[in-house]
């Protein structure tokens, strides 16, 4: 067994043997996350990549000012109500002085009121509806995680081209629907003309695909499908119905690694992505990447990446407040704060606490070397160089 893995299940056996109040030499964290479900891929990357980010953020002592950090897995299996009540049970019965998680849009918002209620942070990672951090945000909630507008915009950067013509395809749940949103809004020069959303689960695509082309097929100028998807299904396969018959091309944002072996058939291929290993050149990356390798003979992924950064978060905050978890002084420390993560420096924005970060402007290669289309970095879109709109309510 793995030592990360004895580690985890330590701190497991400690919480099934310690009595139901934290010890005073232990601050206790929640990770609600899909362990199983749509997004189970999703889960397990964010799980290995914050107990990597853990043991690296502690130089592998697992433990702030002496106090050391245990952390509580629960399973959300992608269900609203399951996830909510998973964060009550952590927060009350298990005394998690804070929560990270969960994988999906629509569990995160069923349990943002969780950590108002009990007030608690709660850090969303990697779930990325707008509305987490806009009109359903509240002041305990901190994300680590890209959001809608963070994709939308670093993606129209790269698209929003004059005569170009875009129609999109999503998943019908807050993810898609947010994301085309931010999407529309942030492209400025190329066109909309369709937006396609079908059910998360969509195995079949003909039908969908059939209503984009008759959209776009006789439009003039470039014409590309923008596709936002997340979890099981291949959109990919609409590629099968000839678009280059009609001069259509697909864009996308990045994906995990085995959703990209879709991508190599799409040689220069545009999109926007949050990470991708071989980009960032920083010396968190370095470890990260050395430290998967090491460890699954495999480089980190997309939520890897993400699950890593949650635990610089939350060391770096438990490192300037001395151990203390006392909400109201967590909130004030991580207000403002910035912390190093595999993709170089985030910062917690004080409006929303969304974590302002790079993402990266990208064309696809097929190198026979990977089993996936490698995306090649065309130009880092600085923070600084997308203005992402506050949308809550404070």
């Amino acid at each position: 067994m793995h030592r990360r893995h004895l580690i985890a299940c330590a701190a497991l056996a400690a919480v099934a043997t310690a009595p139901a109040w934290a010890q005073s030499g232990e601050i206790r964290i929640a990770h609600v996350y899909s362990k199983t479900g749509p997004l189970e891929a999703y889960g397990k990357q964010t799980q290995a990549g914050l107990m990597m980010g853990l043991e690296y953020a502690t130089g592998g002592t697992m433990a702030v000012n002496g106090k050391k950090l245990v952390v509580i897995e629960k399973d959300d299996q992608g269900k609203p109500d399951l996830g909510k009540s998973l964060l009550a049970a952590a927060y009350s019965d298990d005394k998690a002085a804070l929560a990270v998680g969960p994988s999906s849009s629509g569990v995160a918002l069923a349990m943002l009121p969780v950590a108002e209620e009990y007030k608690k942070v709660l850090i969303v990672e990697p779930a990325v509806a707008d509305s987490i951090t806009g009109d359903k945000w509240n002041k305990y909630i901190f994300r680590t995680g890209r959001n809608s507008s963070q994709d939308a915009i670093s993606n129209a950067v790269a698209l929003d081209k004059p005569g170009t013509v875009i129609a999109t395809l999503a998943q019908d749940y807050a993810f898609g629907r947010d994301g085309v949103k931010a999407f529309k809004d942030a492209v400025k020069k190329a066109k909309i003309v369709h937006e396609e959303y079908l059910p998360a689960n969509t195995t079949d695509f003909t039908a969908g695909a059939q209503r984009l082309i008759d959209k776009l097929k006789d439009q003039p100028g470039r014409k590309v499908i923008w596709i936002i998807w997340a979890g099981a299904g291949n959109p990919f396969k609409i590629a099968d119905l000839d678009l280059k018959r009609y001069n259509i091309e697909i864009a996308t944002g990045g994906n995990i690694l085995p959703a990209m072996a879709s991508y190599k058939q799409f040689p220069g291929m545009e999109g926007a992505t949050y990470y991708y290993f071989g980009i960032p050149k920083n010396p968190v990356n370095d470890a990260l990447v050395s430290m998967h390798y090491k460890e699954y003979k495999t480089p980190p992924d997309f939520f890897t990446a993400g699950g890593f950064s949650a635990a610089m978060a939350v060391v770096t905050a438990l490192k300037k407040t001395g151990g203390d978890t006392n909400t109201n002084k967590l909130i004030s420390t991580m207000e403002g704060m910035s912390f190093d993560t595999p993709k170089g420096t985030m910062t917690f924005r004080k409006e929303d606490h969304q974590a302002m970060q790079s993402m990266y402007h990208f064309k696809i290669k097929n190198d026979p070397a990977f089993a996936w289309g490698v995306p090649e970095l065309v130009h880092e879109i600085k923070a600084s160089e997308m203005d992402i709109p506050i949308k809550n309510k404070r």
